[in-house]
């Protein structure tokens, strides 16, 4: 009977030591869960910075991308506008020219009238050439282009007139205007052909 006691307590001993020895191992593996979650969570917290700057970095990188494609698109279309006004830069003055050849056209057709006499004729001539002038002041004057108004018995100025002739004149004194033989035009400020005058000595 006290063997079987004993027995019973020893198997009882076993029991509780596998218990302990159970919970040890329960506790052991939930420590060790435990410190791999840490470390994971270490290893994600150091990777999350370098993530997160490589994102930055491509997102930077394709707003250069996209940025510098629209300036290259721009100044494309810039280079294409310049050359275009410059092939076609005297395209209004051309179409303001129009109605003075227009009148060259009507003044020849008048004159060539069968049954015209010649006085006539040189009549029409004169008024078509004197409408045609008028047109090509006009056409001139709207695009900046002005003649050189010179005063008679003013001052020579050699950046406005070319003197070509000097010659005596008792009303003039030296380096005055005598006669003005070609006008003069001017483009805005700039000299397009100084006007050709003779000057007294």
């Amino acid at each position: 009977m006290a063997k079987k006691q004993e027995r019973k307590k020893e198997e009882k001993f076993q029991e509780e030591l596998k218990e302990e020895e159970k919970e040890l191992k329960e506790e052991e593996l939930k420590e060790q869960e435990s410190t791999e979650e840490s470390e994971s969570q270490v290893e994600q917290e150091n990777e999350d910075p370098c993530a997160e700057i490589e994102a930055k970095l491509a997102e930077c990188e394709e707003k250069f991308l996209r940025t510098h494609a629209d300036f290259e698109n721009a100044k494309k279309r810039l280079e294409k506008e310049k050359i275009q006004a410059i092939e076609y830069a005297l395209e209004k003055f051309a179409q303001d020219l129009l109605p003075a050849l227009d009148s060259l056209d009507m003044a020849l057709a008048a004159v060539s009238q069968e049954g015209l006499d010649a006085k006539e004729a040189v009549e029409q001539l004169k008024k078509g050439i004197e409408l045609t002038i008028d047109q090509f002041v006009k056409a001139f004057e709207k695009n900046g282009i002005e003649v050189i108004e010179i005063e008679e018995g003013g001052e020579f100025n050699p950046h406005l007139h070319e003197a070509i002739l000097q010659v005596d004149d008792a009303q003039k004194s030296a380096g005055q205007i005598v006669q003005v033989i070609q006008k003069g035009y001017k483009y805005k400020e700039r000299i397009l052909r100084p006007a050709k005058v003779s000057v007294a000595k």
